[in-house]
């Protein structure tokens, strides 16, 4: 790695999602997810970005994790080119957040933050939790696959994001469409995290060993690893798979808060769940350098992470 991506660590931001609930949006439910609010309420989401740049992240994903042409099309009337420019506003809202973020006594110590097109699993478009079993791999192609994430991609690489982030992919199929697809933006770097079902395999069953192994020989790729995964399964997952990561690419992890996910209901809260940041070091020092939360995970837990792997510095 070279460049603005060759660092030590990254702290990554936390649940965009989550952040935007807790401002009292309804998210939960919705086919659009967050994405939804990049028309109805863009400056939510440039709020909700800055809270985490704020609270330490160096990197801050957009908010189309969800969010597609078709997608745009279907649940919000747009024509094609709209639900383009719609993809693209993630990438402008979040810039934004940066350039707020950077011209309010941005601190010395701090590295420019990173803006991170978020692209979701097709899963994530059918609204059914797939993206956590893969089941609608056997139906696809690579081909078709790379044909789905094509127009996602293109609109984020075209406003200008700093990387893709390819996230919560549940089968290697998927992501070798993905790596692949990568191949025709040959300037544009990404990370690749898996859903999991355990700590050896990805949501479909596949080993991960495996789909590290073979990921790691794409060159635009910066870090490979997991997300939205309980925080218990990321020491077992880097214990695993330590032997198989090129010296190229960095370990990714970005764990959800540990809570249950319910396809009806959604996530479900529980008072009992607990901080992982102090775990974060063991994660270091097994090798990730992009360290970060999804799913329940808040700015202030941004701030605890960032000082368990940074000291107190914001």
């Amino acid at each position: 790695m070279t460049g603005k991506y060759n660092e030590k660590l990254f702290i990554l931001d936390g649940g965009l999602s989550t952040e935007l609930e807790a401002a009292g949006f309804k998210i939960q439910g919705d086919p659009l997810w967050s994405a939804r609010l990049l028309h109805t309420n863009p400056k939510a989401v440039v709020d909700a970005h800055y809270r985490f740049l704020s609270s330490g992240a160096d990197v801050i994903t957009t908010a189309t994790y969800q969010a597609s042409i078709e997608g745009f099309v279907q649940h919000l009337s747009q024509t094609p080119d709209q639900a383009e420019q719609l993809l693209r506003s993630g990438v402008q809202l979040a810039k934004k957040a940066v350039s707020d973020f950077t011209s309010d006594n941005f601190p010395s110590e701090r590295k420019q933050p990173l803006v991170a097109g978020s692209v979701g699993a097709y899963g994530a478009y059918l609204h059914d939790g797939s993206e956590y079993t893969g089941a609608y791999e056997a139906g696809m192609s690579v081909e078709e696959l790379k044909a789905w994430h094509r127009p996602q991609v293109h609109a984020l690489v075209a406003a200008g994001a700093d990387l893709i982030a390819m996230e919560t992919i549940p089968s290697f199929k998927e992501a070798e469409a993905l790596v692949e697809l990568l191949r025709e933006f040959p300037d544009t770097k990404a990370w690749l995290s898996f859903s999991c079902k355990d700590a050896q395999t990805i949501s479909n069953g596949k080993k991960f060993s495996e789909a590290v192994e073979k990921a790691c020989t794409s060159k635009q790729l910066v870090a490979v690893g997991v997300n939205c995964c309980p925080p218990a399964l990321i020491k077992p997952f880097l214990e695993s798979v330590g032997a198989h990561r090129s010296p190229d690419i960095s370990w990714i992890v970005y764990p959800n808060s540990g809570e249950g996910w319910d396809l009806v209901t959604g996530w479900k809260t529980s008072k009992e769940t607990q901080s992982f940041a102090w775990q974060a070091q063991e994660w270091a020092a097994l090798g990730a350098s992009w360290i970060g939360g999804c799913c329940g995970v808040a700015p202030a837990d941004i701030v605890e992470l960032r000082g368990q792997l940074l000291g107190t510095q914001r």
